[in-house]
């Protein structure tokens, strides 16, 4: 009885909530819109976040997508090879890498190092009332610090994933060239005529989808605190884990979308 109470008030907290995330996105889409208009101290906040979450995370990526990358087509080969079927390693590592593994690792990666970050960073300015003291300037918070860093993020996950197909499909090419020479000959041949332009498509949508689940998210739920301190870690708990589900449930649908065309 006490759990279908509770999940009775989850649910209408969720309905309740849902009025104002709309237009919350709607309040952040339409100033995005406009952001080259506005003033150079907005533009130096959108700088900033595009140096924490994108060139502080970059090296992380480039490591970790060679190593899989490279991982998964040697073992991958030795294994279809047992099956004779070494030729359909390229495109294995184009589904994996570029399609399916790069986007959601890459969001996941951001969510842990950003999310949390932008979220606490919003909820400690409205415990300190640094929110109010822009809104009587007559500045819109929004405007000033969601939308920066809604792009930021967003742009990030995009450069974050096009490095990691990059490296991830490049990566077991200068391992096969220093392990097995002759598996190098033809990897690059093999690899280009598995690469579709609609797995790069997917790819693309999956980490702008990805990236604008993030920055709303977290901006989202660092804004919604109200003045107790003790809820600055509880925003950022709430921004990664709704941002996780909304990756996974965004994935799943852009999968099921792609393959019914």
């Amino acid at each position: 009885m006490r759990f279908i109470k509770f999940l009775g008030s989850a649910i209408l907290n969720y309905y309740s909530d849902f009025p104002y995330l709309v237009g919350y996105m709607g309040k952040l889409f339409s100033s995005a819109f406009f952001f080259l208009k506005r003033e150079r101290s907005a533009k130096r906040v959108l700088v900033m976040q595009l140096l924490f979450t994108f060139i502080e995370a970059l090296p992380v990526i480039v490591f970790l997508s060679t190593v899989l990358g490279s991982v998964l087509y040697l073992l991958g080969y030795s294994m279809l090879l047992s099956m004779g079927q070494e030729g359909m390693i390229y495109s294995l590592l184009v589904v994996i890498i570029v399609q399916e593994l790069g986007p959601v690792l890459v969001a996941f990666i951001v969510t842990a190092r950003s999310a949390t970050a932008i979220a606490t960073e919003l909820a400690g300015m409205v415990t300190s009332h640094q929110i109010e003291a822009y809104i009587a300037f007559g500045i819109d918070p929004v405007d000033f610090l969601a939308v920066p860093r809604f792009l930021g993020v967003t742009l990030s996950v995009f450069f974050l994933n096009l490095y990691f197909s990059i490296c991830g499909i490049i990566g077991p090419f200068i391992a096969a060239k220093f392990l097995n020479p002759t598996l190098a000959a033809d990897y690059l041949t093999g690899l280009f005529q598995c690469i579709h332009v609609s797995t790069v498509i997917i790819s693309v949508i999956k980490s702008i989808v990805f990236g604008m689940i993030i920055s709303i998210t977290a901006t989202y739920y660092g804004f919604k605190v109200e003045r107790s301190s003790t809820e600055i870690p509880v925003a950022g708990i709430s921004a990664v884990t709704k941002s996780f589900v909304g990756i996974i449930f965004s994935d799943v649908a852009l999968i099921a979308a792609f393959f019914s065309l």
